[in-house]
């Protein structure tokens, strides 16, 4: 009698609104739905009132560790497999017996016998951001919450995810409250992405038990690739940009070889107040015009925040955001880094060895090229380019690290220049700063990502939070 009587006769493939209708009639504790993905809500799951309150006093008793990533902020227990308090241990015997063959029932496959399943507290301002679940042998995923009466405005709300014809997330399509004793099943597939929303109480605990069904997974389409950004090379505008823009003590020759030897040794660098005062203050004004026209960048499986339509900015924005895009700053960054960026820096030993020894190797060949055209060659293959963006981030934004990525990797070197901005994890070990021009040189082996932005990083002010705002440019040799 732990769980709840369930009708046996329906398959997640194949619910229509017919049978929906049935079972909602029917069965008034359980809700199937389709949209935007196959799921089921399960409320009662468990018959007896005090066994779940044993049940979630057993849990609260556990020992819960921080998991902190790109992804997610929240306390995971042990693994649950093994344990022998008698609430969690019986639990795990009807979920992974009686009902486990019930669910192979209705989706019509086998269900293996793996248990896969802990316990997870989430509190004020954690959160699990978009995802698909999708694992080898993960076949149905469940949460059963264990939570105090919730509200919406309490966060930490379920949110599944509508896909477009690329199986990629778009909007929230539906968003459930989590609620006493209800259980939430889903099938994991290429479309099954879904969220925990961040949770706004600040005494609120939402707890649940949650873990995967295995067996065979459901084949999967083909990745889909994003198309590449488009690089540019740098526009013709002279040094007088830079005594127009940048504060004097950075165009110090001397000041500029101290600069690129840290840099050089840590391969990262914030060069504070790097704008001339007030050039910082007039662009950050002009940032918050209404006459800019912010777009909603994602997949949200990938990303969150704005980028500005470039059309749009204000005149010293755009003036600013040319100074980061011009010649003469593209061979400030050379001095800064020591990276080939302009065709005027010097060339390490490395480079000179190596384009001695293709010199030597072409002249002992029979090529018919020209040195000039060659020449002329190697110089369109290697011309430095650069991509950028103006970006808003507020609450909710965030950047994710995704395989796609991973695969793409290649050397680089990101710049962020921050205006208005709080605390905020970005761009590996460097926090950005008002003012404070952050260098860093990314090899094949590593990746960036935006640490989700809580709700305690713009509540100080929350009536004049309006959002902070970057230039975010990469530069390659």
């Amino acid at each position: 009698g732990l769980i709840v009587d369930l009708l046996t006769t329906t398959c997640f493939n194949s619910l229509t609104p017919e049978i929906i209708s049935i079972y909602q009639k029917t069965k008034s504790n359980v809700e199937l739905d389709c949209h935007p993905f196959p799921h089921c809500i399960i409320k009662n799951f468990l018959s007896s009132k005090t066994f779940g309150e044993n049940l979630q006093r057993e849990l609260l008793e556990l020992n819960f560790h921080e998991k902190s990533n790109d992804l997610y902020k929240f306390k995971q227990s042990d693994d649950l497999k093994k344990r022998k308090e008698p609430h969690i241990a019986g639990l795990r015997a009807a979920l992974f017996g009686p009902f486990r063959s019930w669910l192979g029932d209705v989706l019509g496959v086998e269900l293996e016998t793996t248990v896969d399943v802990s316990c997870a507290r989430y509190e004020y301002t954690d959160v699990l951001l978009c995802h698909d679940d999708e694992l080898e042998g993960r076949r149905v995923a469940f949460i059963l919450y264990l939570v105090p009466p919730w509200e919406s405005s309490d966060g930490g709300t379920l949110d599944l995810y509508a896909t477009d014809s690329h199986f990629q997330p778009q909007s929230i399509a539906k968003v459930l409250v989590p609620s006493w004793n209800t259980l939430v099943l889903f099938e994991v597939s290429p479309v099954s992405f879904h969220q925990v929303r961040e949770v706004l109480s600040q005494d609120k605990c939402r707890l649940s038990v949650s873990g995967w069904f295995h067996g065979s997974s459901l084949e999967r389409p083909p990745r889909y690739k994003e198309p590449p950004f488009p690089r540019t090379p740098h526009l013709p505008r002279d040094e007088t940009v830079l005594l127009e823009w940048v504060n004097p003590v950075y165009l110090d020759i001397s000041y500029q070889e101290k600069i690129q030897e840290e840099f050089e040794d840590s391969s990262e660098i914030q060069l504070k107040d790097f704008l001339r005062e007030e050039k910082f203050k007039e662009v950050g004004d002009a940032l918050q015009q209404a006459q800019i026209l912010w777009m909603k960048r994602g997949p949200p499986n990938k990303r969150c925040f704005e980028v500005a339509s470039l059309d749009t900015l204000p005149e010293c924005v755009t003036e600013c955001w040319e100074l980061l895009n011009s010649e003469a700053f593209f061979l400030l960054l050379s001095n800064f880094t020591g990276l080939r960026l302009h065709y005027l820096c010097p060339a390490d030993s490395e480079d000179e060895e190596e384009a001695k020894q293709k010199m030597e190797g072409e002249a002992a060949g029979s090529s018919t090229e020209s040195s000039a055209a060659s020449a002329k060659k190697e110089k369109e293959l290697s011309t430095p380019v650069c991509c950028g963006n103006v970006r808003r981030w507020s609450h909710g934004s965030y950047t994710l690290l995704h395989d796609g990525e991973a695969e793409k990797a290649e050397y680089a070197l990101d710049l962020l220049l921050p205006f208005g901005c709080t605390e905020v994890s970005v761009l590996l070990t460097v926090y950005p700063e008002d003012n404070s021009l952050a260098l860093v040189y990314r090899d094949k082996e590593t990746l960036k990502f935006v640490k989700h932005i809580n709700h305690n990083s713009c509540s100080a002010d929350t009536s004049a939070f309006r959002g902070f705002y970057d230039f975010s440019f990469v530069y390659y040799e």
